[in-house]
């Protein structure tokens, strides 16, 4: 049964209070929709650039994609790959711009992401849940500290977080086992009493197998889930929810 590793860490409390259990959730993509909310935030930093620096928007997104590559490329394996501060300076450089716009178009860019996330349906409810059983909560997530706390705080989820690990602090990206076995040692339970949730199956839910953690795959498409039944699979928490309560 697929919600089978939830339910030993949820119960498992009850049994044994000295025994410590974790729940970890990945941020982007999986505690709220990063990819809607990434459209809303680029078409905003469109605009700046086609009032502020004169570029049309064609030729704003094809600079800003090759600029995402070569982060990519040179900082693939650290936080710094993800610095939309970086890429726009290296965009304003190339172009001969006025630098002062790369701090500028950073802070408009994650406001106006800020602005229209929301937690996933039944996300709350399940932390919520979890907190209630004694269950230690956290989230282990690429990306720079600064903008993910940010997001916790948006979604209404950072005072419910035991602890946070990011790949800025650990100086990995996902699925290195550092990254995972950080946020074990900051549960302060072995990794095998770790659940972590995420919906990317190589670096959410593999990666915390490798580290020896249970996972559960967040993926709504069953056509996606079907292909991998051997990975355990969630379409979403709802249902996670009322299996726990009743």
């Amino acid at each position: 049964m697929v919600v089978s590793p939830l339910l030993r860490l949820a119960e498992g409390k009850k049994e044994d209070d000295r025994m410590g259990k974790a729940v970890i959730f990945d941020i982007d993509d999986t505690l709220y929709n990063y990819k809607a909310a990434n459209v809303r935030a680029m078409d905003v930093l469109c605009q700046y650039a086609r009032q502020e620096l004169g570029l049309e928007e064609a030729a704003f997104r094809a600079d800003y994609d090759r600029m995402m590559a070569r982060q990519l490329r040179e900082h693939g394996q650290t936080a710094g790959c993800h610095s939309r501060a970086i890429r726009l300076q290296l965009l304003l450089e190339e172009r001969g711009l006025p630098l002062r716009h790369a701090a500028a178009m950073n802070d408009l860019y994650w406001h106006a992401l800020l602005d229209v996330i929301t937690p996933r349906p039944g996300v709350t409810e399940l932390i919520q849940a979890l907190k209630e059983r004694g269950v230690r909560i956290g989230v282990g997530s690429d990306m720079t500290t600064d903008w993910q706390l940010k997001k916790l705080e948006k979604l209404g989820l950072l005072g419910a977080m035991d602890f946070v690990v990011t790949s800025e602090e650990a100086g990995v990206e996902k699925p290195h086992r550092d990254l995972f076995l950080l946020c074990a040692n900051k549960a302060g339970c072995p990794p095998e009493e770790c659940l972590f949730i995420g919906d990317n199956l190589q670096k959410d839910v593999l990666g915390a197998q490798s580290a020896g953690m249970q996972a559960l795959w967040l993926q709504p498409d069953p056509q996606k889930a079907g292909e991998h039944p051997s990975v355990k699979s969630i379409p979403g928490f709802q249902g996670l929810i009322d299996h726990i309560l009743f």
